[in-house]
């Protein structure tokens, strides 16, 4: 999909001058698939709206190719797909992998400038991102290492309870009054009431090790279902396709040697 669209704007550019008619057709198209995804997030009591929002990941592994000598490296799956239900711990679990796991492997052993995971509640799909990288396929082995690691961490109850405060922090910070009135604005349109909230809470607070063994098992479950898309350096892809055949889908941004 990141590619396609890539594409897309690639011959758009080629085409304004020559094609105008055609390419204002193609973006009030643009324009109602934006609408239609935003009033698809509406609750039921604000708009009345029959069609759902499908949340499509693309079919295979990309890799777009540039002239640079450092990697971003993405990687995602749907895990609703796959049986997981939604528990407040999961905020607690990605703080924790984020400051722990994948801080020491991909940035300080690794060397990548900055990367995490996040989770997007209404999607269900969970995601790695590196960025100013200077690897790829060990990127990606940290990434699947990651269920093996909440399978075989050990918390004690000073540890636990550092997580579950940096995850209220960062869900529940500061905010200026404009901050506040757009989290309102949106809490409103998704129809996120304080009872919704105040469970989602309550669960971050009770989270337990054993919440991190169950979503080391919900990753299991899709480890087969990741789809990797990258922006990488001509040497890194092809030396990927090469270790690992067929594995990235190559597109070029522009001509590099």
């Amino acid at each position: 999909m990141l590619t396609s669209y890539l594409e897309f704007l690639q011959d758009l550019e080629k085409k304004v001058d020559d094609d105008w008619d055609n390419i204002s057709i193609s973006l009030e198209e643009i324009r109602r698939y934006k609408i239609s995804f935003q009033i698809c997030r509406f609750p039921s009591n604000c708009i009345s709206w029959n069609n759902s929002w499908e949340t499509i990941l693309s079919p295979g592994n990309e890799a777009i190719v540039i002239p640079t000598q450092v990697n971003y490296v993405g990687k995602a799956a749907n895990i609703y797909e796959s049986g997981y239900l939604l528990h407040g711990s999961i905020y607690v679990i990605s703080n924790c992998v984020n400051t722990t796991w994948l801080w020491e492997r991909l940035r300080t052993s690794g060397g990548a400038y900055g990367g995490g995971c996040s989770f997007d509640a209404y999607s269900g799909v969970f995601s790695f991102s590196s960025y100013r990288d200077p690897n790829l396929l060990k990127t990606l082995d940290i990434y699947d290492g990651t269920a093996g690691f909440l399978q075989e961490l050990e918390l004690d109850d000073d540890s636990l309870t550092k997580a579950i405060i940096g995850t209220i922090r960062d869900l529940e910070g500061y905010q200026l009054p404009d901050a506040k009135g757009y989290s309102s604005l949106v809490r409103y349109l998704r129809g996120i009431t304080e009872e919704y909230r105040e469970k989602r809470h309550g669960e971050v607070l009770s989270t337990t090790v054993k919440d991190f063994k169950k979503f080391a098992d919900a990753l299991e479950a899709v480890k087969d279902k990741w789809v990797v898309v990258a922006v990488a350096s001509p040497s890194d892809v092809a030396s990927a396709n090469e270790q690992r055949p067929g594995f990235f889908d190559v597109k070029k941004v522009r001509e590099v040697s």
